[in-house]
């Protein structure tokens, strides 16, 4: 990478961090400091509560993770034992992705500190996290939800907590998790007594409100508060009918060229990943995302589908796939708008368009990272167009609408759902044996010989068994009478 205008003239070396974290840094490749870091660490590192406003993709995650690894290694102090196997520095994200990612972040930055970071989220290895909380970590990252599980059945406490970061702080509130995270923040010591980190790319009344009521008089810092779209993003739009948006796509797609399935076979993607573009298809619901998923793959693009319905082992193998370049299209819904940070996705296209101005945000944040460049592209139906202008005005500037041209225009294969097709493969089939030199002789049944009073007894029983019949002209019912009685 040639362009390094998204950095500072701030560096590292002169932020006088512990040499135990100097040494990941600069094995992480980390030289000069972002905006974001350069204003916000020299006040952590002097014990000030932050709440920071940045750009997604801007280092906001290297910032608190230095801040907070510093304080712990500075502030050691002698504890009870009980004491010593607690959580000293907790860092609460609102997404399992983004916890993992955090975690990885942490695990580069502090590879020579003797400091020990667990990470703990829904979905899988419910008992092999209790185990490591159990015994022991200095900084536990982790989800609301699983956090509080493990703390009500005393697994940790939050006695010995020095430092506590909340990541994403406006998507606690999207998400729900809001009163999770008061429960959590109101059984840690008093707000005096720990630093207090608070992050997040969009800064509302909410978040203003959450940050005075639980960190210490915080420092507001806002990084580019004007310009809540990375400055190297291209945006653009295009207004269509909602029975022509997979055309278009598809149109998008060839002109991307992102990997497709008749270019290789899955075994060769890896040669070939540095050859196509990273795309990232968002869609507003989980129904519309399995639904193009499968056109997609129908008509010849080797796609991925990540929405919360797949496992969270599947959507981390999924993840790593797309990162590497074995996966070039991705379908997704919002569960991952916040905090991947996957290098080079050089598009980001909204299928919906989002109904929250935030979201939009959030979305196309997944391009352009750490001053890269990127796209954004819109589709723009009637169902979704409502929220175009709360979007333009939340933005600050009008997205550039573009001509639809028939070029663009790809008509699409339908799609056979996998289950179905396999239905169909079978449903004409039927099960046949095959007897290999294997002769089977069936021998006649014979009829038991019965007595004379047997066969009468067994008459009556089957005249007793006999339906009464109607009188076809009167309706009542006429017995059967034997010639016997």
């Amino acid at each position: 990478m040639t362009e390094k205008t998204y950095l500072s003239d701030v560096r590292f070396a002169e932020m006088e961090l512990a040499p135990d974290l100097m040494k990941g840094i600069e094995e992480a490749g980390f030289v000069q400091c972002t905006p974001i870091q350069a204003q916000t660490l020299p006040l952590a590192l002097a014990g000030q509560d932050i709440a920071g406003q940045a750009q997604t993709g801007t280092g906001k995650t290297a910032a608190f993770l230095l801040a907070l690894m510093h304080r712990l290694l500075q502030h050691a102090t002698s504890q009870q034992e009980h004491q010593s196997k607690q959580p000293k520095g907790l860092i609460l994200a609102p997404t399992r992705e983004l916890a993992i990612q955090i975690y990885q972040d942490a695990q580069a930055l502090g590879r020579y500190t003797d400091l020990s970071i667990a990470v703990v989220y829904g979905g899988i290895g419910y008992k092999r996290q209790r185990d490591i909380l159990s015994a022991g970590v200095d900084i536990l990252i982790g989800t609301p939800g699983r956090l509080i599980d493990y703390f009500k059945q005393g697994v940790f406490d939050l006695k010995a907590l020095q430092c506590v970061v909340i990541d994403e702080a406006d998507r606690m509130f999207d998400l729900g998790f809001i009163k999770d995270l008061r429960f959590l923040l109101r059984r840690m010591p008093p707000a005096e007594k720990r630093l207090n980190l608070l992050f997040s790319a969009t800064f509302s009344h909410r978040v203003h409100e959450l940050a005075y009521e639980h960190l210490n008089a915080p420092t507001l810092v806002q990084v580019d508060s004007g310009t809540v779209v990375a400055e190297k993003v291209e945006e653009r739009l295009y207004h269509v009918s909602t029975d022509e948006k997979m055309a278009l796509l598809l149109g998008l797609l060839r002109q991307i060229q992102p990997l497709e399935m008749e270019d290789s076979e899955p075994s060769e993607l890896a040669e070939v990943s540095g050859q196509k573009e990273k795309v990232l298809i968002f869609i507003n619901t989980k129904k519309t995302a399995d639904a193009i998923w499968q056109m997609l793959r129908a008509n010849g693009f080797y796609t991925a589908l990540l929405s919360g319905d797949v496992p969270q082992k599947k959507r981390m193998q999924l993840l790593s796939q797309f990162q590497s370049g074995q996966i070039s299209v991705l379908v997704a819904t919002d569960v991952a708008a916040r905090g991947l940070h996957i290098p080079t996705v050089s598009y980001v296209i909204n299928y919906d368009f989002p109904q929250d101005a935030e979201d939009y945000v959030h979305r196309i944040g997944r391009t352009a990272r750490a001053g890269a460049s990127g796209h954004a592209i819109s589709l723009i139906c009637e169902e979704y167009v409502y929220s175009l202008s709360d979007v333009e005005e939340y933005i600050g500037h009008k997205i550039e609408s573009q001509p639809i041209t028939e070029a663009l225009l790809i008509t699409p294969q339908p799609a056979v759902k996998e289950r179905q097709r396999d239905k169909a493969n079978t449903k004409h089939k039927k099960p046949h044996k095959r007897h290999n030199s294997i002769t089977v002789t069936v021998e006649p049944e014979t009829t038991p010989q019965l007595t004379d009073a047997e066969a009468e007894k067994t008459a009556k029983k089957k005249r007793r068994r006999r339906p009464k019949k109607k009188n076809s002209e009167t309706g009542s019912p006429i017995a059967s009478i034997s010639s016997s009685e």
